[in-house]
């Protein structure tokens, strides 16, 4: 009886210098090629963006097992390891045995070739993690989301996880998904007409979170340093590269933090999580700067190596209302900043990243510290080049008396925020915090330009397909 040879992943294979070995490696077949008595197969089991050659003498196996053996399917190789004679890869195997799991049907098999657009590929979302593409973005954003959790639990930081189910927007925005058991045709309706959510599952009206940042802000005022990262949700009907109605949000924050300590944090963090990407994504990074964006690479460390200019918004509204450029959306104090300002900030003035702070009040969310002129509230948006706003926060009002002055002025339902009022009747304290888009921060790092395509399953407007 002879030993199984255990499983071993291309990613280690590809730097395995023990020669000589007999090794087994598990994948889906990339090309599959051959001049009449050897066949080269390309191995690829998503650990890597490079796949390991198998070299095949067709002689030794049964004809009819290798026609089946088609790009797209799934087989078992188990060889010998050896260092590679040709170019363009250090180890292949020499197989002895090959398994053929599944097979796909060249004349159906949606990535039979190469070259598909990005849109095409959104079509078929349950098989373009396969793509070398979309391969090496899921790597990308699956380092950087252990590099957010890594880099929080070294500071003392606590994860709280935030419910996506609440009854609360804390944005004001009202573009929230509704979560009910009420019949949709007949839902019980009081004597005004209105639907009775008294009698739905939570015995209120509620929705999917847009933020989970209010319930944070309770973690923080208890455990001084926190952060959510999870998914967050928004009805806004925007079928644009930028939009997403399902995202994942990172919110950090901190009680005793001012809006200096904000950013500094803000900062701190953005460049530790694109240097992780530089140290354990290179071989990623390098494809996706070759195939899409040539100067990715060398964004990235541009953003490692200055310091962010930090300035008002209302010098920005200075600098963009004195510049030669025109933009199609009119710049002039009280308007909210829109993505071509903020690139122009980032990319033409400064030529580097930029944190523009105390916003004025009234575009600004009503949990936002208000300054002392009455105008203005100490906010903060991080602006990076080709994205625009990355990170949004503020320092957040502690004052019990301005907090539900402001919630009045907003119109929002006091009884809808009695938990949080609470926070600032016993044991207030200043405290800060800010959201990360996770994707937006996926779609810097891995130079995509459509955020669909930094998501496993991008949920828009009409589509929830998978």
């Amino acid at each position: 009886m002879t030993n199984k040879i255990e499983r071993t992943m291309v990613a280690a294979l590809l730097h395995d210098t023990a020669y000589d070995r007999q090794v087994n490696v598990k994948g889906w077949v990339r090309t599959h090629r051959g001049s009449g008595k050897i066949a080269f197969i390309a191995l690829n089991d998503g650990s890597s963006i490079h796949s390991i050659q198998v070299v095949v003498d067709v002689n030794a196996f049964d004809k009819e097992l290798l026609k089946k053996v088609t790009n797209g399917s799934g087989i078992s190789v188990t060889g010998k390891l050896v260092q590679s004679v040709g170019t363009g890869q250090n180890n292949e195997i020499q197989a002895t045995e090959i398994e053929l799991y599944g097979t796909a049907d060249p004349e159906t098999y949606p990535l039979q070739r190469k070259g598909h657009s990005m849109e095409f590929l959104r079509d078929i979302a349950h098989l373009r993690p396969r793509t070398n593409t979309f391969g090496a973005v899921l790597r990308i954003r699956h380092a950087l989301a252990f590099a957010i959790h890594k880099y929080f639990n070294d500071r003392g930081f606590y994860y709280l996880h935030a419910p996506i189910i609440t009854g609360s927007d804390a944005e004001g925005a009202g573009e929230m998904f509704r979560v009910t058991t009420l019949d949709a045709q007949k839902p019980p309706l009081k004597e005004n007409g209105t639907v009775n959510f008294a009698e739905d599952f939570f015995g209120k009206a509620t929705n999917l979170t847009v933020s989970g940042q209010l319930e944070a802000e309770l973690g923080a005022l208890a455990l001084s340093q926190v952060y959510t990262f999870g998914p967050t949700f928004r009805a806004e009907n925007s079928n644009t590269p930028r939009h997403l109605a399902e995202f994942w949000m990172i919110e950090p924050e901190m009680a005793f933090y001012d809006i200096n300590d904000n950013q500094d944090l803000a900062e701190d963090f953005l460049k530790y999580l694109v240097q992780y990407a530089l140290d354990h994504c290179m071989d990623d990074l390098t494809f996706l700067n070759k195939m899409f964006d040539a100067e990715l690479i060398e964004r990235l460390r541009g953003i490692i190596a200055v310091p962010y200019e930090r300035l008002t918004y209302t010098r920005a509204v200075e600098i963009l209302e004195n510049s030669d450029r025109k933009f199609e959306y009119p710049v002039s104090w009280g308007v909210d900043l829109q993505a071509e300002h903020e690139r122009f900030l980032v990319e033409v003035h400064f030529k580097k990243p930029v944190i523009l702070t105390d916003y004025p009040l009234g575009i600004k969310a009503f949990y936002m510290k208000q300054n002392d002129d009455g105008k203005t509230v100490r906010a903060m948006d991080v602006l990076f080049p080709n994205i625009g706003e990355i990170i949004g926060g503020s320092q957040r009002e502690e004052d019990l008396e301005k907090l539900t002055r402001r919630i009045h002025e907003m119109e929002i339902p006091e009884e809808t925020l009695w938990w949080y009022i609470d926070t600032r009747r016993y044991g207030t304290v200043p405290h800060s915090g800010f959201g990360l888009g996770f994707e937006r921060m996926v779609q810097f790092v891995t130079g995509m330009k459509n955020i669909r395509d930094v998501i496993p399953f991008p949920r828009t407007p009409k589509h929830a397909e998978f």
